[in-house]
């Protein structure tokens, strides 16, 4: 996501808090803000995929993403 559209989410945000929004900025900020979601999470998967965990015998394990499962 680019600043751009950070910078639309901080505008509409305070424009929200403000004076309200039109339907039609409402529904922009639902899009914004759900792009910026799938960003985040997909930047985290990513990041997760080439994270290891090093144990105390000094083998590598591969974090998964299992749900939050052991």
């Amino acid at each position: 996501m680019n600043q751009q559209k950070i910078d639309r989410i901080n505008e509409l945000a305070r424009k929200s808090r403000t004076v309200g929004l039109t339907d039609d900025e409402k529904i922009e900020q639902i899009q914004l803000r759900n792009e910026y979601r799938q960003s985040v999470t997909g930047n985290l998967a990513a990041q997760l995929e080439n994270t290891y965990i090093v144990t105390p015998d000094g083998k590598k394990r591969k974090v998964s993403n299992n749900g939050g499962k052991s």
